[in-house]
């Protein structure tokens, strides 16, 4: 196939742009990024899910990131009241890989960037000055600053702008382009730990637990755990005044975290999150084309930050730029997928929100106690546990089968247990 004659910019070296330089590269498109390299030390985002394996496969660096990282086979949800649900991604069937990792953020950014790098993606250490355009073949431009610094003449400019640049979302608010949001405001404060007690799930499994006020996260890293929590704005006001003392005192004062962090050490800064979804009305234009964060973002629970970021970039590249330039037709097909993606993984995420996911599991359990091996109700018991862990895999998120059964079942085949709200995060 011809090498299509574009050439492209990409505003932010996050997950998402370094992914889609990565593959613009491959197919020998043209690609320079434009990024400041300003980032925390700690970011959230630090646990993949399976879906992500591909891709990394696909850019030759499934074993340069087991290098620094720690094999996640799945993950378990508590609740004070007992309850444990765990899933093991191996039990979900044979699609895609049976396990994915837990990365240090900085380590796995860098390892994009640098294969990136390799591919022969330019990258420009500084940040883009992004303009609206008279143009009228295009909605936004390069200033001529940024221009000369990629080595574009006065007359030239890319073909097209991508914005990578997160939640900084500059291309929407450069053209005051709307967005939805979702309902929950809630604020998260992570770090590092060491000897922070993480032995109640198999080794590399991540633990999410529904507390008095909120939720929490443990994520197994080499030699450390970051554990974060996630709650509502006002109750993080009753822990401290401090982003430390809110975090530290929600360790202390919550039953299923204080007894595994009574000998834990901090390692790290803590680190302030706010968590609120956000998705884009509008994704394309004139010349350019939004991903990643920049298009939106959903919940952190479950994990689907990065393969989002890392999937709105295989969008792009198998659906927009396959076949050379973009065209209206396929960009807005790709933005119908990228929504569907986001409704998809945050309808699971709800399921957990409101307590439906472990009410559902209580009642499975009970029903299906004690009964022998090819009693129905087990045999549906096993079969919802490999559709919640398929759809947390991402490998089955978007399924109208998966979708379809879960709302069946969280309607129809639940008694005998606690009301929902009473799983519910609060």
């Amino acid at each position: 196939m011809a090498i299509p004659d574009i050439s492209v910019a990409i505003i932010g070296a996050g997950p998402a742009g370094c992914t889609m330089a990565c593959l613009l590269a491959m197919r020998g498109i043209r690609t320079t990024v434009f990024d400041d390299d300003k980032r925390p030390g700690l970011l959230v985002g630090e646990s993949l899910v399976p879906a992500v394996i591909p891709t990394l496969r696909k850019l030759g660096i499934e074993e340069r990131v087991r290098e620094f990282s720690v094999e996640k086979p799945g993950a378990s949800f508590f609740h004070g009241s007992g309850s444990r649900l765990h899933f093991s991604f191996a039990d979900r069937g044979k699609k895609a890989p049976a396990y994915a990792f837990n990365v240090p953020r900085p380590q796995f950014d860098n390892l994009l960037r640098e294969r990136a790098t390799e591919l022969g993606v330019k990258f420009i250490g500084k940040r883009a000055e992004v303009v609206k355009s008279m143009a009228p073949d295009r909605e936004l431009e390069l200033a001529a600053a940024s221009r000369e610094l990629a080595g574009y003449s006065s007359a030239e400019h890319p073909d097209w702008l991508i914005d990578g640049t997160g939640r900084s979302r500059l291309f929407a608010r450069t053209l005051g382009l709307p967005a939805r949001k979702g309902t929950r405001k809630d604020v998260a404060y992570f770090a590092h730990f060491e000897n922070f007690t993480h032995d109640e799930v198999p080794s590399g499994q991540i633990i999410i637990s529904v507390l008095e006020h909120g939720w929490s996260w443990r994520i197994p890293l080499k030699d450390r755990l970051s554990v974060g929590i996630v709650i509502d704005k006002e109750a993080a006001k009753r822990l401290g005044d401090t982003a430390v003392e809110r975090l530290e005192n929600a360790i202390r004062s919550e039953p299923l975290l204080s007894e595994k962090g009574k000998n834990a050490q901090r390692v790290s800064e803590v680190m302030t999150y706010t968590n609120y979804q956000l998705i884009s009305e509008q994704g394309y234009g004139k010349g350019w084309i939004m991903m990643g964060d920049a298009f939106g973002f959903v919940d952190p629970m479950l994990s689907p930050g990065l393969f989002m970021a890392l999937e709105s970039a295989n969008l792009l590249d198998s659906l927009v730029f396959s076949n050379g330039n973009p065209e209206p037709a396929t960009m807005k097909r790709y933005c119908r997928d990228l929504k569907h993606w986001h409704s998809s993984w945050q309808e699971l995420i709800e399921y957990f929100y409101d307590g439906r996911i472990l009410q559902m599991y209580e009642a499975g359990s009970k029903l299906a106690a004690g009964k022998w091996a090819l009693n129905p109700a087990k045999i549906m018991e096993r079969h919802m546990s490999r559709v919640i862990a398929s759809m947390a895999a991402g490998v089955g998120t978007r399924s109208g089968y998966h979708r379809g059964l879960l709302r069946h079942s969280s309607k129809h085949l639940i008694w005998g247990v606690e009301d929902q709200a009473f799983y519910a995060v609060r």
